[in-house]
């Protein structure tokens, strides 16, 4: 006969390994991180839920030392809120194709900046070119891997970019 001791052991074991497999994965929808490195929360906070969580996964990957996906993730912001902005202005179609489909980023911003519906400021029309290069190298390009000091030369662009484009499409 097991004694208690053992019991206790044996029940304490099979608690860790039902545990085991929901510490091993992340909550559903995602976890928060820990900092505001890149782009800080309060520039798109109470716009649209997608474009919060897409926020907080540029700079989750950008504490987490992810910085292709930083770049890629801040790809997928800026075509976004481009959209988001046409949308606003009632211009949409000016940024589909024959088919209905949105344009390609490099299409999007020669629209986005092109479009006289609102004048750019000058920091966000010299910013966009280079958020698309950094984007589509993550994105596209097989032996390039982002490293910091790559995001940290366009901190400052995705800012500025993000929040211009979060006020033309007038989410805040």
């Amino acid at each position: 006969m097991m004694n208690d001791l053992a019991k206790y052991a044996l029940s304490l074991a099979k608690d860790i390994q039902k545990d085991v497999p929901k510490r091993g994965k992340p909550p559903d929808e995602g976890m928060l991180p820990q900092s505001e490195q890149v782009i800080p929360f309060s520039v798109v906070r109470g716009t649209r839920g997608y474009i919060e969580k897409i926020v907080h996964q540029i700079n989750g990957c950008y504490e987490n030392g992810w910085f292709d996906g930083c770049a890629v993730m801040t790809r997928r912001l800026i075509e976004t809120l481009i959209i988001e902005a046409f949308e606003h202005y009632k211009v949409a179609f000016n940024i589909k194709n024959s088919n209905g489909d949105f344009l390609y980023l490099s299409d999007l911003i020669s629209k986005t900046l092109a479009e006289p519906s609102w004048n750019l400021g000058r920091n966000t029309r010299k910013a966009l070119p280079r958020l698309k290069k950094i984007g589509d190298l993550s994105a596209h390009s097989r032996r390039y891997i982002a490293q910091r000091k790559d995001i940290d030369s366009v901190i400052e662009d995705i800012r500025v970019v993000t929040q211009e484009l979060v006020y033309l499409a007038n989410l805040k």
